[in-house]
């Protein structure tokens, strides 16, 4: 059987084998873990030379020689042995530099390159997921400005109300994405590097090395933290950071996946009533026994996804909670699967969304219909206000509409006929002083309140702002293989 039949005959998963991104896929690969790993111990040895430990340049060179050629043969090989991943990895990368072997990976623990690698991958993987946050938010933000004065019902308890816009009702969903924006900046700002802390935290092995010098010691830890882009390290550590960090990460992620959840359950609402549908190809197959049927699958792929991401986030509760004292080995196995796969996720559930955001079909009639409708129970209290300015007496026009309603409402209900509850205000000769206001009363537009100024000034001073940082990571239009 060849390789490619043999990836056939084990369980893939679909996160990576038919949703993520390229580079959300590779930010978790063996390949980048592992020469990371390589890299963070050229950075120690660099430090550690330059403080002062006997490490030569030709050490130095040769590591960085080999930094990207690792043999993952060999270092499964070395793992079945040791059963210990770290170690593996460390004579394999000293089987190809053997003039560096003897400091490799001198003074550290296994968490200074598995937990301070984590901590990149964490750090690059906000760094994919901000701006495709940002594109979604500026799709969005294009549709609501476009659909800032188009009426449509509102619902509450999933009811017709009171009248909204549709550009309005996108701002509600922008809202929460904004926030997601602000929390999501806001968790990786807050990541720092583990630094070189030693076995417990204590950085005992590096003062024993530079023959109790705490200041060289507090210089390796700030210059290692430099050479791998950060601006902090954790000043107290276990032996691992604090798995509340992960819960930080998760915890935003998981967040995000309940905003997306939402818009998108809206989505597929609107769509069963059809006035908004979501991007649907010529060739898309909706349904294998009604072809007819245009269903809204991104939006519930989305809602199928980010329920998974949002459930993720119980592991790295249940893992900083069980921690005992400074470090236990049961959180491994576990963040192998939980890191990686709530940031795959929300990579997916973020590239669908903006897919969803740059084809959304609006259908004004279906909607102009919907409220034609329903508006003339909404009119009520604008025909009231009118028969009261004409002179009428308020009571007395609330009970003529109040059972003009009612059996209008028969109608519609028992006979499963259409609205005709303006035909009968109209047949009344009560309300012949307004007949003539009725257009003007029942104008959709007089309904919307301030729904398009509220638009405007949020899309100004909440969406625009926040978008600034990313105005040159706006292009790209989102075509899905699946």
């Amino acid at each position: 059987m060849d390789a490619s039949a043999d990836e056939f005959m084990r369980y893939r998963s679909p996160l990576v084998s038919r949703y993520a991104s390229k580079e959300m896929a590779y930010n978790f690969s063996d390949r980048k873990k592992f020469t990371t790993w390589r890299k963070l111990w050229i950075y120690l040895a660099k430090a550690e030379k330059a403080l002062g430990l006997p490490i030569t340049d030709a050490q130095v060179a040769e590591m960085e020689s080999h930094a990207d050629d690792i043999d993952f043969a060999m270092a499964a090989e070395e793992e079945k042995k040791l059963r210990h991943d770290v170690m593996a990895h460390v004579h394999t990368f000293a089987h190809c530099c053997p003039a560096a072997a003897p400091i490799i990976h001198l003074g550290a623990t296994s968490c200074y390159v598995g937990d301070n690698t984590d901590l990149i991958m964490l750090r690059d993987g906000f760094d994919i997921l901000l701006p495709k946050l940002a594109r979604v938010i500026d799709r969005l933000a294009i549709f609501s400005e476009k659909y800032a004065h188009l009426p449509t019902l509102g619902f509450t308890h999933y009811q017709p109300a009171q009248l909204t816009t549709v550009g309005k009702r996108a701002c509600l969903w922008l809202q929460d994405l904004t926030m997601d924006m602000r929390n999501l900046q806001r968790a990786r700002e807050d990541i720092r590097f583990r630094g070189v802390k030693g076995t417990t935290g204590t950085q005992a092995s590096f003062l024993q090395l530079f023959q109790g010098d705490h200041g060289k010691v507090e210089d390796l830890d700030r210059m290692v933290t430099d050479m791998a882009g950060f601006k902090k390290a954790y000043l107290v550590t276990g032996q691992t950071y604090s798995r509340k960090v992960d819960v930080d990460c998760l915890t935003v992620l998981a967040s995000l996946g309940a905003s997306i959840h939402k818009i998108c359950t809206d989505i597929r609402l609107l769509a069963n009533l059809k006035e908004i549908e979501e991007p649907f190809e010529k060739e898309q197959i909706g349904s294998s026994a009604m072809p007819y049927k245009r269903n809204p699958m991104r939006a519930e792929r989305c809602c199928s996804l980010a329920r998974h991401l949002m459930a993720l986030v119980s592991d790295p509760l249940q893992t900083c909670a069980v921690q005992w004292l400074e470090r236990t080995l049961d959180d491994s196995a576990n963040r192998r699967i939980s890191l990686p796969e709530s940031f795959l996720t929300a990579d997916i559930i973020l590239s669908t969304l903006q897919n969803i955001t740059e084809g959304l079909v609006v259908y004004p009639k279906v909607i102009e219909r919907h409220i034609r409708h329903e508006l003339p129970f909404m009119a009520t209290e604008n025909i009231i206000m009118g028969m009261v300015k004409a002179g009428g007496n308020r009571q007395d026009c609330h009970e003529k509409i109040r059972v003009l309603s009612q059996e209008a409402a028969a109608v519609v209900k028992q006979e499963g006929g259409d609205n005709d509850l303006l035909a009968r205000v109209k047949a009344d000769s009560y309300f012949a002083p307004i007949l003539g206001e009725l257009d003007a009363l029942l104008d959709p537009k007089t309904f919307i309140g301030r729904a398009p100024q509220q638009v405007t000034r949020f899309l100004a001073e909440e969406v625009h702002p926040i978008l600034e940082p990313y105005k040159g990571k706006m292009d790209g239009k989102i075509e899905l293989e699946l």
